[in-house]
């Protein structure tokens, strides 16, 4: 029934073409009919689709009423966790275990029979007869040392320290040197021995040669842990942290005790280990001066914190260290205050204007304000606290060159502190700015190279990843806008917008630097010392951050103050020269001479004029330093026999 409707429909339509002609071959006709067919058919199908679904017809409102209901805001991806890059860290300072040896050991093996050798000199053939009598005594003594001792005595079979029956002046006097380590900051129980006494029974010549040859064994080989402790210092920085990094080895076992044996005088021998360092000596002195003292601390607790018009009970202790520690034109000016004070707990307006004067006096913020800056100026380290932070320096300062040399710069970290010295003077000093306590400024020393003039910062990967990368991931073209370039590692530039910063979540395969100018984190100029730890000195925009008294708050590099006037000292040259290489494009200028640096940690160190300085342990290190010398200590005291 279909097809006949269609037929018929398509019959009608190919007569309703009266107008066209006549079509003369019945080929053609046929084409005409079937195609007519196909392309009405063709043109239908839609419709028959379209009719078996519902259709629904959507509703406009006029345009001036058209009210257009936001769609669900596509969710942004959640923040993606940034697998940070950390510094380095603090170890678990482990002691290298001790041998535990007889002393025949350490000797070369006697002949069988006890016949002593004709051609023997005679102190050669009282040391080959002490062999034989020696007792399995036991000496408890590092391995290198105790290899260093077998080889010596395998060589030279004959005694250092004794001549006949008796132990020689040197030995008495080198004995006393061992027993006087306190006076370094050394445990002398590690190093002290008892010298034989001149009298013995002459009814056994036997027993004699023993006690000498047990004397010589153990003086010797105290004597070589001496001259390492006091060369090197008796631990190891580097196995401290990942921030220590210093030269190691620098006097060997064998070497020690060659020079000992070959020395006219062990004891000067000795003293030629010492740092050259001034300060040295001027620890020294404190050291014994805080020993045989005996004084009256002022101690304020810690938290103290006082506002002006406040009540605060630690006053009347406050009011004692002022009037101890207030310079004397402060103490002159405010007399009547110290005067008219009765012990009262108000903190009113004529102590915080002394206060005030007091801050000034000591460099700080003069805002009336007793909290943790002022209260260091004011409240006593302990002196048990004083003695070890000597203690403490005195072996850092083991750990580096004997002379520092007469041109060199030095950091102290906790005081925020750079020193220029020429001609072994200090010419220049100035404050710091050193890395904040997760972003610690490292402990070394090596030479300065150049100046760089107008520096690009090459940002650190810890930066880009930690501080960068969160940003990048919601803004990829921050780098962009904020004087960045962005460069692959074969250094082709690439826009920040450009990369999917989205996929990384730690290191990234590109370089960043900041371009020269105002706002560029190493301010107009650096100067550096090349070294691992990518550490050097430098300008800053932020001038107002050496203001604080606390300035561990950058990323590990040194802030200069005055960077202008270190750089004129270290290039021989005047601030105008350098003022005149400020702007424009990076430049670089070497040095004439390489000059050293010593990026320190001291909490106490000495003014040129002796006066002694304590400063506030910033990183923890004089608690890792002191846990590391109680585990050496603890070592040789456990193994002591």
């Amino acid at each position: 029934m279909r097809i006949t409707r269609v037929m018929s429909f398509a019959l009608a339509s190919a007569i309703a073409f009266t107008s066209a002609p006549m079509v003369s071959s019945p080929v053609l006709a046929q084409g005409t009919l079937i195609e007519l067919l196909f392309n009405k058919n063709r043109a239908e199908r839609p419709r028959y689709k379209q009719a078996e679904r519902p259709r629904y017809r959507k509703r406009q409102l006029p345009s001036q009423r058209v009210v257009r209901v936001p769609s669900t805001p596509r969710k942004a991806p959640a923040p993606r966790k940034i697998q940070q890059i950390s510094g380095p860290k603090y170890y678990s300072y482990k002691a290298a275990p001790l041998s535990i040896v007889t002393m025949a050991s350490l000797l070369p093996e006697t002949d069988a029979s006890g016949a002593l050798e004709p051609n023997l000199e005679f102190e050669m053939r009282r040391f080959a007869e002490a062999l034989r009598l020696m007792p399995e005594t036991r000496l408890s003594i590092e391995k290198e040392i105790a290899a260093a001792l077998k080889a010596h005595y395998a060589e030279n079979p004959k005694f250092l320290w004794s001549r006949g029956t008796a132990a020689t002046s040197g030995a008495r006097a080198l004995a006393a040197v061992l027993d006087d380590a306190d006076a370094h900051g050394l445990d002398a129980s590690q190093y002290g021995i008892a010298v034989p006494p001149d009298g013995f029974s002459m009814n056994a010549p036997a027993a004699r040669a023993a006690e000498l040859l047990e004397f010589e064994i153990e003086l010797t080989a105290r004597a070589v842990r001496y001259a390492l402790d006091l060369r090197d210092g008796v631990v190891n920085p580097n196995k401290l942290s990942g921030y220590h990094d210093f030269p190691r080895k620098r006097l060997t076992p064998e070497e020690a005790l060659r020079r000992l044996a070959k020395a006219d005088d062990p004891v000067l021998y000795l003293k030629t280990l010492e740092p050259q360092h001034p300060a040295y000596r001027m620890l020294q002195g404190e050291l014994a001066k805080l020993r045989s003292m005996d004084i009256e601390e002022i101690v304020i607790p810690e938290g103290t914190f006082v506002k002006p018009g406040q009540t605060e009970e630690e006053l009347p202790t406050i009011m004692k260290a002022l009037d101890r520690k207030a310079a004397p034109e402060t103490r002159a000016k405010h007399a009547a205050t110290f005067a008219e004070y009765l012990g009262g707990l108000a903190f009113d307006e004529n102590i915080v204007a002394l206060v005030k004067d007091f801050q000034r006096d000591n460099g700080l913020v003069p805002d009336g304000i007793i909290g943790k800056n002022t209260l260091r100026y004011l409240s006593d380290v302990s002196q048990s606290q004083k003695i070890r932070r000597v203690e403490l320096a005195l072996e850092r300062l083991r750990w580096h060159p004997e002379k520092f040399g007469s041109r060199h710069v030095f950091i102290n970290q906790p005081a925020y502190r750079a020193t220029y010295s020429e001609n072994f003077q200090d010419t220049l000093s100035m404050r710091t700015i050193v890395g904040k306590k997760s972003n610690q400024t490292s402990f070394f020393h090596d030479e300065i190279e150049m100046v760089v003039y107008n520096p690009y910062w090459g940002v650190p990967q810890s930066i880009i990843v930690n501080e960068m990368l969160p940003k990048l991931h919601r803004d990829p073209s921050y780098l962009d806008r904020n004087g960045y370039v962005v460069t692959s590692r074969s250094g082709k530039r690439i826009a920040s917008a450009n990369i999917d910063w989205w996929k990384y979540a730690g290191p990234v395969p590109y370089n960043v630097r900041q371009k020269p100018g105002p706002d560029n984190a190493l301010g107009n100029l650096k100067i550096l010392f090349p070294n691992k730890h990518a550490i050097y000195m430098h300008d800053t925009p932020s001038r107002n951050l050496f203001e604080r008294d606390e300035r561990a708050l950058s990323h590990g590099c040194v802030r200069l103050q005055q960077p202008r006037e270190m750089a004129a000292a270290v290039l021989g040259k005047d601030t105008a020269y350098i003022s005149s290489r400020i702007g424009g494009s990076e430049s670089v200028e070497n040095l004439e001479q390489k000059i050293p640096v010593f990026v320190a940690y001291f909490t106490a160190w000495p003014t040129p004029d002796g006066t002694m300085e304590y400063f506030p342990d910033i990183y923890d290190r004089d608690m890792y330093l002191e846990r590391a010398l109680d585990a050496v200590n603890g070592v040789r005291d456990e193994t002591d026999v």
